[in-house]
């Protein structure tokens, strides 16, 4: 091949295209997400140094009082060895990843995808994106009922920049659930529930308390963002596996004990 042929390369012109090619489009945390990655050579031969799947979502972050929507890597996962395409050669690459526990769902404003990046040599790496939805796993859908049942109604669902919770990742998503029946009417102004993690073995949970603000000791806690608690709660599959109905007297209980405001 010519240097002229090589230089077109080197920019995206007849160089190496790939596409990823999954096996559905929904998935739940924890689960495995197989596939392949379909390769088609260029005009001239090129080498591949590796492939990476990288499972992507946005969050939002507050900078100055204004909000911006930022791109945010959830895991990466190398799929391919470091190796040559051929003149117009194809080549099929099959996968499987896990689809971490932390990963967000998509019913709020948190659109999930894969990310296929090729790092391909003196040239422009070809990119690929496949977006998925992403559903409440059974343990999951577990906690959401039992929250549902003790008079909470989802209200909004969002990523957040929150790199001072110390979790695995800089942002969260956090659910916010309002009570509308039940004890917690009139006591709570709001429930906040973040999956910190889905394991086969359980789940890892963050619930922020939101006391309602109750005379002026309590507008001044409001104001001063000390009418909150913060809760970390892990249920194990036993746990869960028994129902809704007992993950609801678990969280009932935690709830319970941070639902009196001091003021």
């Amino acid at each position: 091949m010519s240097f002229f042929g090589r230089m077109l390369a080197s920019v995206g012109i007849g160089s190496t295209k790939v596409d990823t090619v999954l096996e559905k489009s929904s998935y739940c945390p924890g689960e495995v997400i197989r596939g392949i990655i379909r390769i088609q050579g260029g005009s001239v031969e090129q080498q591949i140094d590796g492939i990476n799947l990288t499972v992507m979502t946005t969050y939002i972050q507050e900078i100055d009082d204004s909000k911006f929507n930022k791109n945010g890597e959830v895991a990466r996962f190398q799929v391919f060895q470091p190796q040559s395409i051929g003149v117009q050669e194809f080549k099929e690459i099959p996968f499987s990843i896990t689809l971490p526990g932390n990963t967000p769902l998509t019913i709020g404003r948190s659109p999930v995808w894969i990310k296929t990046d090729a790092d391909i040599q003196s040239a422009v790496d070809p990119t690929d994106a496949d977006h998925i939805q992403v559903t409440p796993s059974v343990f999951q859908k577990t906690v959401m009922d039992a929250v549902d049942s003790l008079g909470f109604r989802l209200k909004n669902i969002e990523s957040l920049y929150a790199p001072r919770m110390r979790a695995a990742l800089p942002f969260i998503q956090e659910q916010e659930w309002v009570p509308t029946g039940g004890r917690y009417r009139g006591k709570l102004d709001e429930l906040e529930v973040v999956f910190l993690n889905v394991r086969p073995d359980g789940v890892d949970l963050l619930l922020q308390i939101d006391r309602k603000a109750s005379g002026w000791l309590g507008r001044l806690a409001e104001s001063m963002d000390v009418d909150e608690s913060f809760v970390r709660v892990s249920l194990n599959s036993n746990d869960l596996n028994a129902g809704y109905s007992r993950v609801a007297d678990i969280l009932d209980s935690i709830i319970s004990k941070h639902s009196h405001s001091p003021y």
